[in-house]
Formats: structure tokens, C-alpha cells, sequence
């Protein structure tokens, strides 16, 4: 008997051992996988961003050593006219962009929607801006924005008889026309999560709807708009935050200029740490870059759980 129990209980241990290190297996193989590149994000994320908290309590002396001044960088950024104003175009540049490529996005994701044969090949070039070098692009559009007359979006508006823009001249206009380009630039994107959220609306209700004699503005705001609603929290929020952390855009095209018409809280950060050498205030600056990104992350994220209860 007692034998018998053994042999029974040796016989069911090993599977149950078995199925312990199977279930412990596939994660462990996942954090294997991933540990690499989890090291990277520490090292390049984390630690700098603690570095730079820390560094935003100090006036930071390179040879003479950190000299602790507490949260007097903070009270310089509240304080200081430059960042007031940079942190106003930074808002502005982010509104306007987030906007214009929403609103852009979904009208050609409604005008491409299908599954014809050459819509590929549309879809193709329309996301093209996207892949293509963020330092390229603002080159090719600094030379697009030249304000002589043969410039040639001076060219392209003379057509239609509007007079010749100084466009990045001007104080009056460099933000803007920063904003246009981000704008084309954030537009294809927008445009391919509106396509992915466009298959998942049931067709169904298009037929429904035509039956019941609705217009297409009808279907549309009735119909695709509320099923794109998650798309769109999802949209805002990334183009919001992609707009408040525009650096590379404005540091090709006008560096802040003219006159600091067009800057913005990370040129004014890369300026002070890396020009200026005021690496205490600049990480005060980047702080409160990350605090903004994310109270508003939270904001979006409290309305949409408000508005899907």
C-alpha cells in the first residue's frame, strides 16, 4: 500500500513541477527579450531625468562646484519674460498644430478610405513626411519659405494674387509658419490611426442610415465621428504632447528668431544649458516641460474615462 502511494505521488509530482517552471517560462523569456532595451531606457531616460531634478536645485558650477539655490530656478522660470514667452509659444505652436492635423487627418482618411487597388500608392505618399527626417524636412521647407518674390510659396500664393509673405522674416509670422509645417508634417500620421479606427465602424450603420434617408454630414457626425471618439483622445493627446516638445522644427528654421518671435521652451532649454551654460536653470526648465506633459496626459485621460461613463 504504502508503496503504491509513492509510486503514485513520484508519478504526479514531476508534471506539476513541470507545469510551475512552464508557467514561470514564457515571462521570464519575455523580460530576457526585453531587458536589453529596458537597460538602454534606464540609462538615457531615467538616471538623466533624476539627474536633471536634482540639478534643477543647484546652480551648477563646472569647476567651483554646484552651489544648492533651492527652487530659485524654478522662481526664474515663473518669473523671467523670455520664458513666459516661450512657454506661450510653445502652448500656441501646440494648439494650432494639434488642431490642424487632427482636422486635416481625419478629411483625407475619410477621403482615402477603401479598398481600392490605388489607394496604396496614395496612402504610401501621403505618409511620407512622416519617415523622412525631421532636419531634412525643415531644410526643404526653409528653402520653400524664402521672402524674396521667386521664393516659392511666394510663387504658389502669387497664383491665386495674394501678395508675397515674409514668412520667416517676420515676428509676426515665424510661428505661424513653423505651425503650417508641423502641421503637414503630423497630418499623415493623424491620418493613418483615423484609417485604422475607420475599419473597425460598422458598415451596417452607413447602409441603416442611407435607408432612412440621412445625409452624409448626418452619417457622418452621427456615425463615424462617435466611433472614432477613442481615436481621437488617443490623437490629441500624442499631437498635443508632440506639439509642446517641438525642438528641431523651429532650431532649423529660425533658431527662436527673429527677435524671439518663435521660442519655444526646448530651444530656450538647449540655449541655456548648452550655449549659456546655465545648466540649473535649464533643468528647471525641463522639469516643468515634463510636468506639463503630464498634467495634461492625466487631464485627457480624466475626460475620456468621464465621457465613456
Amino acid at each position: 500500500m504504502t508503496s503504491t502511494v509513492t509510486r503514485a505521488g513520484a508519478a504526479t509530482a514531476p508534471p506539476r513541477r513541470r507545469a510551475h517552471r512552464v508557467r514561470w517560462r514564457g515571462p521570464l523569456v519575455a523580460w530576457l527579450f526585453l531587458a536589453p532595451a529596458l537597460l538602454l531606457f534606464l540609462y538615457f531616460k531615467f538616471i538623466p531625468m533624476f539627474v536633471g531634478l536634482w540639478k534643477s536645485l543647484f546652480k551648477v558650477r563646472t569647476f567651483l562646484g554646484d552651489e544648492w539655490v533651492g527652487l530659485d530656478n524654478y522662481r526664474t522660470i515663473i518669473t523671467d519674460d523670455v520664458f513666459a514667452a516661450a512657454i506661450w509659444h510653445s502652448v500656441v505652436l501646440a494648439l494650432g498644430t494639434t488642431i490642424g492635423s487632427l482636422v486635416l487627418g481625419l478629411g483625407l482618411a475619410l477621403l482615402i478610405e477603401g479598398p481600392a487597388r490605388y489607394l496604396w500608392f496614395v496612402r504610401t505618399a501621403a505618409f511620407l513626411p512622416v519617415v523622412t527626417t525631421m532636419a531634412a524636412v525643415a531644410e526643404v521647407w526653409r528653402i520653400m519659405f524664402h521672402p524674396a518674390d521667386n521664393g516659392m510659396l511666394n510663387v504658389i500664393i502669387g497664383w491665386a494674387g495674394v501678395d508675397p509673405q515674409p514668412w520667416l522674416a517676420s515676428e509676426h509670422s515665424s510661428l505661424w509658419s513653423i505651425m503650417l509645417m508641423s502641421v503637414w508634417r503630423g497630418t499623415p500620421y493623424d491620418m493613418m490611426i483615423f484609417l485604422a479606427g475607420l475599419v473597425g465602424v460598422d458598415r451596417t450603420l452607413y447602409e441603416a442610415a442611407a435607408v432612412d434617408g440621412a445625409s452624409t454630414w448626418r452619417r457622418l457626425r452621427h456615425i463615424t465621428l462617435p466611433a472614432l471618439r477613442p481615436v481621437f483622445w488617443i490623437l490629441f493627446t500624442l499631437a498635443a504632447i508632440r506639439g509642446l516638445r517641438v525642438f528641431v522644427e523651429v532650431y532649423v528654421l529660425t533658431n527662436g528668431g527673429p527677435n524671439n518671435s518663435s521660442e519655444v521652451l526646448m530651444t530656450l532649454i538647449y540655449k541655456l544649458g548648452f550655449q549659456k551654460n546655465e545648466l540649473g536653470v535649464a533643468s528647471a526648465g525641463g522639469i516643468v516641460l515634463f510636468l506639463a506633459t503630464l498634467v495634461l496626459t492625466v487631464i485627457v485621460q480624466l475626460m475620456r474615462r468621464r465621457q465613456a461613463a
